[in-house]
């Protein structure tokens, strides 16, 4: 039996986008949006960090090098961010999004205020499930207003 193959990562993020804005909609009009969106952000933390440990399993990932390469032939490699390696050094790997197409994306579904709760909000907890060892940092994103999105990983 063979596999199909993995879907980029944008058009996973598409599909989940299509079930859970209206689902995030409804709960928001229902319950308040703080309230729903604490819950959807704890959850979908969660849901990136499990992801991480399994991926860490899955693909043996130990080092800054390890990652790098993992994001060059990832989301990277799949054009939906636009970067600009700003350092590559073997204590260090720092990149900035110029441009964004999970932030066009959810923008074009009338969820542009969602779309920072949804994709950057895993970030953090699927690099510590990645790969522990290795330190992450971003100060800014596109999807809250910022010029870039400066990802930096590090030992």
């Amino acid at each position: 039996m063979t596999t199909a193959p993995e879907l980029p990562l944008l058009e996973r993020r598409r599909i989940e986008a299509g079930v859970l804005v209206p689902l995030i909609r409804a709960m928001q009009a229902e319950f308040g949006a703080g309230p729903v969106n604490e819950v959807v952000a704890r959850t979908i933390r969660d849901l990136a960090r499990a992801q991480g440990e399994a991926d860490r399993a899955r693909m043996n990932v130990s080092s800054l090098a390890d990652v790098a390469a993992r994001l060059r032939q990832g989301p990277l490699a799949e054009g939906s961010l636009i970067v600009e390696v700003a350092e590559e050094s073997p204590g260090r790997f720092a990149f900035n999004v110029r441009r964004c197409r999970f932030k066009e994306m959810y923008e074009e579904m009338g969820a542009g205020d969602l779309g920072f709760l949804l994709s950057c909000n895993r970030d953090f907890a699927y690099f510590a499930g990645l790969a522990p060892e290795i330190s992450f940092s971003r100060t800014q994103t596109l999807m809250e207003g910022d010029p870039v999105c400066d990802f930096c990983y590090g030992r």
